[in-house]
């Protein structure tokens, strides 16, 4: 099966509809499927459901889907960062599935691993728990939580080779990795495209066998969340 296409709108082409659900990886805006989430801009769907850490910022990442308005609820964990975001959550026009960061992690391992719940103390006692089965194991309250499985999955790679096999660099080794398992079908865009076999297997963080399609971004923007410098001394200029 031919995975690798010429662009990201050829890669998605086919898989999106109005009303499905999407992850998305990366944390911040390190390790974003950029070239991909523009690519879904530009098909026109709706009333999606977006599974990711956060929804980047204004005019980056998920916050261009925020600007359409193509994104009716959001299951992340943290969302300080888009001032779009907060303004619509806050009028009723977008949806908040607020998570804690390990729950919605392990909330996506589980999707992957064909874990359909679990139990974790995280929540209990607050409003998170609300609404979910509460149990008690060895004297200590636990609450239940979903596993979940996306239609779609895009994630964001250093390196992948023809056959789908992924490696990530550094922080962008996040989210990537789990929501590659948890898609129905998982889209990746990847910074460096060798042939299959150039990869040493022991490298490789994501299998090809969870990778349906991909496109070669070579030239992906590095973008800083927040920049935070100090000033050079003279020493340091010379």
């Amino acid at each position: 099966m031919q995975k690798v296409h010429a662009d990201a709108t050829t890669a998605m082409a086919g898989l999106l509809a109005d009303g499905m659900t999407i992850m998305s990886g990366g944390f911040g805006l390190c390790g974003i499927p950029e070239t991909l989430i523009a690519a879904i801009k530009l098909s026109g769907v709706r009333d999606l459901t977006v599974v990711s850490n956060n929804a980047g910022v204004d005019g980056i990442g998920l916050g261009i889907l925020l600007e359409t308005r193509q994104i009716r609820k959001m299951v992340s964990s943290y969302v300080g960062e888009n001032k779009l975001f907060a303004q619509q959550f806050l009028a009723g026009d977008l949806e908040l599935e607020f998570t804690p960061q390990g729950t919605l992690a392990e909330r996506i391992r589980a999707g992957g691993a064909g874990i359909p719940a679990f139990f974790t103390k995280t929540g209990v006692g607050t409003i998170i728990a609300d609404g979910k089965e509460v149990r008690e194991f060895d004297g200590e309250h636990y609450v239940m939580e979903r596993g979940i499985v996306a239609d779609v999955a895009i994630v964001h790679a250093w390196k992948g080779d023809t056959e789908g096999n992924l490696v990530y660099r550094k922080t962008a080794r996040n989210f990537n990795p789990m929501m590659a398992t948890a898609g129905k079908v998982t889209v990746a865009e990847v910074e460096h495209l060798v042939e299959a076999g150039e990869i040493e297997p022991d490298q490789i963080h994501t299998p090809g066998i969870f990778v349906s399609r991909l496109v070669h971004v070579p030239n992906s923007t590095k973008h800083i969340e927040q920049r935070t410098v100090r000033p050079r001394t003279l020493v340091e200029a010379v």
